[in-house]
């Protein structure tokens, strides 16, 4: 116990002012740390972002065969699919499905033509109207990351995705067509070598590319489209 008395406040005194001095570290370390390191990996972010953007502006052209698969996450169902892919700049792109045989997604950069081959019925939808090929945009040299997302990365080998990043982004404007996309960006050369995008009920499309090349010429035709005859056409 304190005894009582002049003597006694002084050394309560000192204790309350050790204590004080000893504490501080304490309590402002950790704060000031977090904040270098929140800086830190902001500033890493930015650098990755600018590295891929930098890549695709460089970029006049993109091929690659490439998987799909969508899981409906309410049923638990997957839907695999493949085909080869093609981006060409201003707007341009065209998929062309082996599986599900004879499907395509064609846009000349102005329409969107989504054919399915199965029924026979084909959307048509003005590209600035569509929100399907916005999470993708960067490739055809529309558009930059930044005005479309906020990010966050991680380092590939916690997401399993080794010798890469993993960039989370989160739209700056809402959309139903996504919640979040991520980009699996390879460390060496700064491409995009997986696109994930998820919706509001938690779905999933991811799309791989296999063996992507760049800067090759691509014929016009790539990015026209006629379907059969018979088929319904639907503009929302």
């Amino acid at each position: 116990m304190f005894r009582t008395g002049k003597s006694s406040g002084f050394s309560v005194a000192r204790l309350a002012l050790a204590l004080a001095v000893a504490l501080t570290p304490a309590v402002l370390t950790p704060t000031t740390a977090h904040a270098d390191a929140t800086a830190e990996q902001a500033a890493k972010t930015a650098e990755v972002v600018n590295k891929v953007q930098n890549f695709y502006e460089k970029t006049s052209s993109f091929k690659s065969p490439f998987t799909q698969e969508f899981t409906a996450t309410l049923h638990n169902k997957k839907t695999s699919s493949k085909g080869t892919v093609t981006f060409a700049k201003p707007g341009k792109m065209s998929w062309e499905y082996a599986e599900p045989s004879g499907n395509r997604v064609v846009s000349d950069g102005q329409k969107l033509r989504v054919y399915e081959a199965a029924n026979k019925q084909m959307y048509e939808q003005v590209v600035d109207k569509s929100q399907y090929p916005a999470a993708l945009s960067f490739l055809t040299g529309q558009g930059k990351l930044t005005d479309s997302f906020t990010f966050e990365l991680y380092e590939g080998e916690k997401m399993s995705f080794p010798g890469g990043y993993v960039l989370v982004g989160t739209p700056k404007q809402a959309t139903p067509a996504y919640k979040k996309v991520l980009f699996y960006v390879d460390k060496a050369t700064s491409q995009v070598r997986r696109v994930m995008i998820l919706d509001g009920q938690g779905n999933r499309n991811r799309f791989d590319f296999l063996s992507p090349k760049v800067n090759e010429a691509v014929p016009a035709t790539q990015f026209q489209f006629t379907p059969p005859a018979g088929t319904n056409v639907i503009k929302p």
